[in-house]
């Protein structure tokens, strides 16, 4: 994408006129803060290891520790990246249309670093701690410093707070989810491979709802025949450019 890119009319009026836009990010976004995707993460001393023998409850209960230390290697490497451009983009995209719902299949915190609010993690937040046997995140964990922390109320063994392979999204990720993407009238799908199920599946529920889709992505996806725009380029790039086309609030109709 160029650094001044001309975008569709089209586009700008159909953002300007929006009742609720509704985005979903993936691995891209995060991708350009240097968050590693999920395999990358096993470099190293990780490099033997399949990532999903790292990412099952049948890993965890065969292994806690070593679970353990891999996540906790991969929350430092998280913590050391920052929001980009096209998270802030999305903050500021929130601040511009009258509804905004955020999605992400992205673990890392990094929209909520940026300052979105009240975002839809569908597949957890490596940074939270879940009791393995209860199911709930636990915020004050016992034995933090230990090889396998403990729940403070039942004593269970904490898992990072994640989904893993084989788990179903959690019930009232995928609700709300679900529901934003049925009523949204702009779907906005940024750097997502749209491969992943059910997460793919919320751009059609979208289109079926009668919403215009928006990718913006540097390479094609499967999402690419059926989406009304496709931007392609990183959303660093794009999402400013695109934001910054916006009429301030008090100018919108």
């Amino acid at each position: 994408m160029d650094k001044n890119p001309v975008f569709p009319e089209a586009l700008i009026d159909a953002l300007r006129t929006s009742r609720h836009v509704c985005v979903l990010s993936g691995s891209g976004i995060s991708a350009e803060s240097g968050v590693p995707t999920f395999r990358e993460a096993q470099t190293g001393l990780w490099e033997k290891f399949d990532p999903h023998e790292l990412a099952t409850p049948e890993a965890f209960l065969r292994d806690p520790e070593l679970i353990w230390r891999w996540y906790r290697w991969r929350r430092q490497l998280v913590a050391k990246v920052e929001p980009n451009a096209g998270h802030r983009a999305l903050v500021d995209l929130a601040s511009q249309v009258r509804e905004f719902t955020l999605i992400t299949q992205n673990v890392d915190g990094l929209h909520q670093r940026a300052g979105s609010d009240s975002v839809i993690e569908f597949h957890g937040n490596i940074f939270e701690d879940r009791c393995f046997v209860e199911g709930c995140i636990v915020k004050d964990a016992s034995d933090v410093s230990s090889a396998v922390p403990t729940c403070p109320a039942c004593g269970g063994q904490l898992r990072p707070g994640v989904v893993w392979f084989g788990e179903a999204i959690p019930e009232d990720a995928l609700d709300k989810a679900m529901a934003a993407a049925s009523s949204c009238d702009l779907f906005f799908s940024i750097g997502t491979s749209s491969l992943v199920w059910p997460a793919a599946g919320l751009a059609e529920t979208a289109r079926e709802a009668g919403a215009t889709i928006v990718e913006v992505n540097p390479n094609p996806t499967p999402l690419s025949n059926m989406s009304d725009f496709c931007l392609s380029g990183n959303a660093g790039t794009v999402l400013p450019d695109l934001v910054s086309r916006l009429l301030v609030p008090e100018l919108r109709a």
